[in-house]
């Protein structure tokens, strides 16, 4: 079960907010016992990029062996 507050991992790309598979954000509100989350994406300077609303096959939970990786965001 995924918590207000959980670290998830994006499932699945957010064209519209710029966001791609393996993105990770915050999780701030649960919708309906878990079947949709508004996350948080920010910047490791802590820059809010998106928040955005996505069903619960759009994010995972984290695990034991997922590796942060860093990516530059495009300007538009």
């Amino acid at each position: 079960m995924i918590n207000e507050h959980d670290i998830v991992v994006l499932t699945q790309d957010l064209p519209a907010d710029q966001l791609t598979v393996g993105d990770v954000g915050t999780v701030v509100q649960v919708y309906q016992g878990g079947a949709g989350y508004e996350v948080e994406f920010m910047t490791l300077a802590g820059r809010t990029v998106a928040v955005a609303t996505v069903r619960a096959n759009q994010v995972r939970a984290i695990n034991p062996r997922d590796l942060v990786h860093v990516r530059e965001m495009q300007t538009a």
